[in-house]
């Protein structure tokens, strides 16, 4: 049996290493080696997207890897998928690591400097476990082996510009088409879904932070279920309760949500921190929300400029959205792509606050008038997205009014982080 490997090493002279000893082993078929943890994930997707049988049987994780911790990077793989055997590279051979590589779903730990035998038996080992692991999955494990469900983040380019009202109706669009949708408010000081969907529930993400291993059972517990059928993951209602959740959490939570629910929201207000630059790196669509003026769009070319330094997500990775777009303004989405560097969406929300005055101060953003230009702007977004199908696209008012579907966006793969923060009404 001829055994797939996939090296994720960074340094190019590890990486030559590493590759030259693999092509040693008897019926190894070793792959192009990917630099990142990005790139391995994007990999790993796009293979499971087409094919069980096309994920290779074994992944090695060198111990440099990054932007994403080694651990972490194995925790990801081994929860998104399952049947891919992963072997942890280190050169730290001590008992507490190899407990910590094995929590994290690892199934195999090569010692540096790299030995034949070392390694042979750990890749067949692993190799063997993801065979039986497949053939154990059988006709059902491309649903349980797949991507998961899609992540977009929702992120403003400074407070007040709309980033919630679009993160709730985006959800609510993918929700009325049918799919299974989780709404995750990842603006951990200051998050206002509660208010904006009139919610009171005890439960928060900041709960399932010190959780090692987040269960079905565990998130259950968690999320809120609202009348609209959306699952709500709610921001503590003591904003100093959002430092407990880290990157690692956030991580977690999202992977755990993603397994879950076909959809799957982030509303990351308009400040970093390492929980929302770590729901933006895995998302498969960052949204930037930005109002058609001056500021804000300085704003938002300083988030994405910065989200370039930190190594979080590529400018033309980043999909910019105008908010209260008029005709009769200076700034237009072409000017706005033009300085910004990023991907404009084809649907610009028009600005009409008077459709959504009265349902943010009674709290029922749900409610909306069907005929809002502003709703339906928000639902052929999501369409554009490829949130929705072609029924919920329609549901909000006539086709071809304001808020027209372009061409849908291509997915882009794990990247990115950052978060912004809006006021409430925030449109």
């Amino acid at each position: 049996m001829t055994t797939r490997i996939l090296p994720a090493v960074g340094d190019p002279d590890a990486a030559r290493a590493v590759t030259t000893l693999i092509g040693q082993l008897p019926d190894a078929e070793p792959a192009q080696p990917v630099t990142d943890s990005t790139q391995l994930v994007d990999t790993l997707a796009r293979l499971a997207a087409a094919s069980l049988d096309e994920l290779p049987e074994v992944v090695l994780v060198h111990e440099r890897i990054g932007p994403v911790p080694a651990l972490e990077l194995v925790r990801e793989v081994a929860l998104r998928f399952p049947a891919v055997g992963v072997v942890l590279i280190t050169a730290d051979a001590s008992p507490v690591l190899f407990s910590a590589a094995m929590d994290s779903g690892a199934r195999g730990l090569v010692t540096l400097p790299l030995g034949y035998e070392e390694l042979a038996s750990r890749v067949q080992a692993a190799a063997q476990w993801s065979v039986g692991v497949r053939r154990h999955l059988g006709g059902g494990a491309e649903q349980v082996t797949g991507p998961g469900g899609t992540v977009v983040t929702v992120s403003g380019a400074k407070g007040g510009v709309g980033t919630t009202v679009t993160a709730v109706h985006l959800a609510l669009a993918a929700r009325a088409s049918g799919r299974t949708v989780a709404l995750v408010d990842m603006d951990l000081q200051s998050g206002d879904i509660a208010s904006y969907l009139d919610v009171q529930f005890r439960r928060s993400v900041a709960d399932l932070a010190s959780i090692a291993d987040v269960s079905p059972r565990v998130l259950q517990d968690a999320v809120y279920v609202h009348e609209t059928g959306l699952s709500l993951l709610l921001a503590p209602a003591e904003g100093e309760r959002g430092e407990e959740v880290t990157d690692r959490a956030a991580r977690q939570i999202v992977s755990a949500l993603r397994g879950r629910h076909e959809v799957v929201v982030v509303d990351c207000g308009s400040q970093l921190n390492s929980a929302n630059a770590a729901a933006i790196e895995m998302a498969d669509t960052a949204l930037l929300v930005v109002t058609p003026d001056v500021v804000a769009v300085r704003a938002a070319k300083r988030t994405v400029r910065m989200w370039e330094r930190l190594q979080v997500r590529k400018a033309e990775e980043t999909v910019t959205v105008v908010n209260r777009h008029h005709r009769s303004t200076e700034i237009q989405p072409p000017l706005v792509q033009k300085i910004t560097a990023t991907r404009v969406a084809g649907t610009a929300v028009p600005a009409h606050f008077k459709e959504l005055q009265a349902v943010v101060d009674a709290g029922r953003l749900h409610e909306l008038d069907a005929k809002s230009t502003v709703k339906q702007a928000l639902w052929a977004l999501a369409g554009e997205l490829g949130l929705v199908g072609a029924p919920a696209t329609e549901a909000p008012g006539k086709p071809g009014r304001p808020g027209k579907p372009g061409k849908q966006l291509a997915r882009v793969g794990d990247r990115g982080s950052l978060g912004l923060r809006r006021r409430t009404g925030g449109r």
